[in-house]
């Protein structure tokens, strides 16, 4: 027999997780995914590029890596990143990893000890909650605004928390919240930080998927002091199966990042990264961006749409500019878990929003839309029978 670690005794599955194994069920319409829409994938292309390398040197992606990552993706990366984002500077280093997720669990190896505090968004993404929990750290919520992380409840819980390690944000289209982080808030955030010793880690994988508004610089791109830690991925512009992501790590932070990485799982996979490294040299990777954008903008709109039509005055939201998805609000009167559980009576899958919160115990009437995975008569079909279902509750 044995016993979990006190760390992982009280840890929970991810709801996200366990509700998409409902949603393999025939019928069944999922708006409880995080997936891009397939439709968005350059299948053809990520053919083409494995056929000829495992055709030209087949050895080279077969054989283990460098922990830091494939060095010709590293480059283009940095050209790439500098270019369109301003987010490397010649101090700092481009890693790869294995997903977005890895950059957080690598940044918590190196940076916390069992027991310390972290401060994030609340809501904020369950599998970086997830992430922090498993390596016994203390959460620090701190409440979100239509423009992102509340700033005054920032500095509370940074002076709340005087030996907080670092601050977790999504300033892009965040998870599962749909908030823009502002300008004026990205930049009070990083003196926020630079006077109290805390370390940001700014988590990015959807800014590329915006598609109304501007863009709003990054909190890395104005770092002057090497305190920030930017992540990125493919996921959402090419496939998240090829779990390729990436961490612009400020220099004197790069050797502990790469020997956990090491302990980690040694490297990323050689042959995905030669794809999508393959993938910058032979494709227009700023074009497909730009098409993809075409059909996220449409189905946002479509589900925005359909729920002003059939759940007006049941459901509130805030109209996200880009990313996957809807934070829905319920009546304050409605138990948002009674309601989730009655969706699925009619095949219609939804995220409960307490699996997103610091303390998922808490009462909590939010719902997350995902409108990226399901078709579009999916999504007009599941929205008009939460309408339905919603008169039950009201």
């Amino acid at each position: 027999m044995y016993r979990l670690s006190d760390k992982f005794s009280g840890m929970k599955p991810s709801a996200t997780r366990e509700i998409l194994k409902v949603t393999s069920q025939p019928g069944m319409i999922a708006f409880a995914g995080g997936s891009p829409a397939v439709q968005a994938f350059p299948t053809d292309a990520v053919a083409e590029l494995s056929n000829k390398i495992l055709t030209e040197n087949p050895v080279s992606a077969l054989v283990y890596g460098v922990s830091e990552g494939y060095q010709p993706l590293r480059d283009t990366l940095r050209n790439w990143l500098a270019e369109k984002e301003n987010v490397v500077t010649d101090s700092d280093e481009v890693m790869i990893t294995s997903g977005g997720t890895q950059v957080m669990d690598l940044c918590t190896r190196i940076l916390c000890n069992e027991g310390d505090t972290v401060i994030c968004e609340e809501p904020s993404f369950v599998g970086s909650l997830n992430c922090f929990r498993s390596h016994g750290l203390k959460l620090v919520g701190v409440p979100i605004d239509n423009d992102g992380m509340n700033i005054d409840a920032l500095r509370n819980a940074v002076a709340q928390n005087p030996q907080a390690k670092f601050i977790y944000t999504i300033p892009n289209f965040q998870n599962p919240g749909g908030t823009t982080l502002s300008l004026e808030k990205r930049k009070a955030m990083y003196e926020i930080a630079r006077h109290n010793g805390l370390v940001i880690i700014e988590d990015n994988p959807y800014g590329k998927l915006r598609v109304a508004g501007e863009d709003v610089p990054a909190i890395k791109s104005f770092d002057t002091e090497g305190i920030v830690v930017y992540a990125g991925s493919f996921s959402k512009i090419l496939a998240p199966g090829i779990r390729v992501a990436y961490a612009v790590v400020p220099g004197d932070m790069a050797p502990a990042f790469t020997i956990a990485k090491q302990v980690s799982d040694v490297h990323t996979g050689v042959l995905n990264q030669m794809i999508v490294s393959r993938w910058f040299d032979e494709y227009d990777v700023d074009a497909h961006i730009e098409s993809i954008k075409e059909i996220y903008r449409q189905k946002l709109n479509l589900m925005c749409d359909c729920l002003d039509k059939y759940c007006g005055g049941f459901i509130t939201y805030v109209r996200p500019q880009g990313g996957l998805f809807i934070w829905a609000k319920l009546p304050d009167s409605v138990d948002m878990m009674q309601y989730v559980k009655r969706l699925l009576d009619f095949k219609v899958a939804v995220v409960p929003g307490n699996s997103f919160m610091t303390d998922d115990t808490k009462e909590c009437h939010y719902i997350r839309l995902n409108f990226s995975t399901p078709s579009d008569e999916n999504i007009t079909k599941g929205i008009r029978i939460m309408g339905e279902v919603a008169k039950e509750f009201i």
